[in-house]
């Protein structure tokens, strides 16, 4: 994945001419030097360069031919950008920010082909303060077809310190960012790197006493410590629906307590995998014993212990 880091606005306006205050002339400079710098992140290194930063780039003519060999280095975008625009004080202290992430990140470990300072990455939204970035998927993608394909950005965001006070009042520094999920789920998919899969439902927790939905939701949060998927019924149906809803979800096993376990301090835990295999046994002793597997009461302190035998014995 490469992260491409671009400049936001350092005025309290997103228009890109009256709210930065710019002349007819201020403004033909930026198109001037965006047309002019198409590749202003990619500095030339000859026709021969060898890879010492894994940053190299080839790029050929409009005919096809060799135009040279090109690293990416963050250093000198940002002192060509510092040339066109280093004498606005707004663009300067920008430009400041970009340099002190890309220091950060070379020293963190992270190469000029994985963190970008690209100027051409603008974003939609008014609110950005300082820096903004997208984040891109660099491996070869195909599609159905086989094709080659760019999927783009599938991270973006940025540092937005009004956006809260706008609505508070209370000046609060902050940067966020936004995923395409879908985007991204297919280029994963389409490396191999995700694959879909059938997943075992969570535990589901039966409430059978609407007074005591505390007591249900204290078991739920119990087996969640534990690291157990676990759910509280929430609707309003009785056991049959209850037990329905389970099966649906795809549960190994229900939690149930009614008024006699509560009054003993025990819990019923059905296993439901187990469970619908007892109509294919033929053999009375083996029915009755799988049986007693299938459903059991085990005191409240042991009930994490149960769950996690019973999902033990189905692997989960």
């Amino acid at each position: 994945m490469r992260l491409l880091l671009g400049k936001g606005r350092k005025d309290e306006s997103g228009d890109f001419t009256k709210g930065a205050g710019l002349t007819e002339a201020q403004s033909k400079l930026i198109i001037d030097y965006i047309r002019a710098q198409q590749f202003t992140q990619l500095e030339y290194v000859g026709s021969d360069a060898k890879d010492d930063r894994g940053a190299l780039q080839q790029f050929k003519t409009a005919e096809g031919e060799p135009a040279g060999i090109f690293r990416v280095n963050n250093e000198f975008t940002i002192r060509n950008l510092r040339k066109a625009f280093g004498r606005i004080p707004k663009a300067a202290a920008g430009l400041d920010e970009l340099e002190s992430i890309a220091n950060l990140t070379l020293a963190a470990g992270f190469t000029e082909k994985q963190i970008v300072v690209d100027s051409s990455v603008v974003r939609g939204l008014e609110y950005y303060t300082g820096p903004v970035f997208e984040a891109e998927l660099t491996a070869p993608i195909k599609d159905e077809k086989g094709q080659p394909i760019r999927l783009g950005s599938v991270v973006s965001g940025g540092r937005y310190d009004g956006l809260v006070e706008r609505f508070t009042g209370e000046k609060v520094p902050a940067t966020g960012v936004s995923i395409g999920v879908s985007r991204l789920l297919f280029g994963l998919q389409r490396l191999g790197k995700f694959k879909t899969t059938a997943t075992q439902g969570p535990v589901v927790v039966l409430v059978l006493d609407r007074d005591r939905s505390a007591d249900y939701q204290k078991m739920a949060q119990e087996l969640r410590a534990a690291g157990i998927r676990a759910e509280l019924y929430l609707g309003e149906s009785g056991m049959k629906a209850q037990m329905k809803y389970a099966d649906r979800r795809g549960s190994p096993c229900v939690v149930i307590q009614g008024g006699d376990e509560k009054a003993k301090g025990d819990v019923q835990i059905k296993d439901l995998v187990l469970g619908a295999t007892l109509t294919s046994i033929e053999d009375r002793e083996e029915y009755l014993k799988k049986q007693a597997e299938a459903q059991f009461a085990v005191p409240e302190s042991q009930l994490v212990e149960r769950v996690r035998q019973v999902l033990a014995r189905h692997k989960v």
